[in-house]
């Protein structure tokens, strides 16, 4: 469904990503792991139309999408979810998940505004708005609240229900567990293996491995913005590398 070939990124004269190449199937967890500054946000930034890569490619279903825009990237089914969540606070609950449904609007920015009395016509947003409230039913409760308002786990829901707005066939999740209290963690790492059950395949850049190897089907190890090792969940987990770097001495149960 998604691959890179090659892929190279450079912020000014630091070279965040070389040579990267992966792949990612249809209905996969795939996750990325690595040590702060690795690369992995900015893996999902290049393949989200971000940032310029300056070299490689990114493939999707086939076809070559490097250089496109975001939005026209968004448009072809890859819904990103930014790491930090980035709403709008002193925009509703409501509002800021209608904002994902800018791409049912054929870059008509003026539907967007009065949101909830235009948007909420559209068959396919509605039944995506249903959908986001059936997942997370206080949403539906307080979505007239500003969202800058919610606690760190209810943005992180506004924030994936944002990207759900869009229809997406893939999900790109940056870091959804950090800052998040453990039960929560655990909440999130729940959902994501449910959207897939859904039938949404997930490229998922997380900085707690232990949490992310367990719902994963396979998974990229990177450090200094290169691939060092890749295979399934449970052999990465297994490989005492991975093991000493990022797992200590837990006890994985891969599902």
């Amino acid at each position: 469904m998604l691959a890179t070939e090659g892929l190279g990124v450079r912020y000014g004269q630091i070279q965040a990503l070389r040579q990267v190449s992966l792949q990612v199937a249809a209905g996969e967890i795939v996750t990325l792991v690595g040590a702060n500054g690795a690369g992995k946000t900015t893996i999902l930034n290049a393949i989200a139309g971000v940032v310029p890569a300056i070299a490689g490619q990114v493939q999707w279903q086939g076809h070559t999408i490097s250089g496109l825009p975001s939005y026209r990237i968004a448009r072809l089914g890859i819904g990103f979810i930014p790491e930090g969540r980035q709403l709008l606070p002193s925009m509703s609950v409501l509002d800021n998940l209608l904002l994902g449904s800018y791409v049912h609007c054929h870059g008509d920015w003026r539907r967007l505004f009065g949101l909830s009395i235009h948007l909420l016509r559209e068959p396919e947003i509605e039944r995506n708005l249903a959908w986001v409230f059936q997942l997370f039913p206080i949403l539906e409760e307080r979505k007239q609240q500003q969202a800058g308002t919610m606690s760190g786990g209810q943005q992180q829901m506004v924030a994936i229900g944002r990207a759900l707005m869009s229809s997406p066939k893939i999900l790109l999740m940056d870091e959804p567990s950090i800052g998040l209290a453990p039960n929560l963690v655990r909440e999130i790492f729940a959902l994501v293996k449910k959207l897939r059950d859904q039938g949404l395949t997930i490229l998922l850049a997380e900085q707690d491995a232990l949490g992310a190897m367990r719902i994963a089907d396979r998974g990229y190890v990177l450090e200094r913005g290169r691939i060092v090792l890749e295979g399934s969940a449970r052999d990465l987990v297994n490989d005492d590398r991975v093991r000493r770097a990022y797992l200590g001495k837990a006890k994985v149960r891969t599902v």
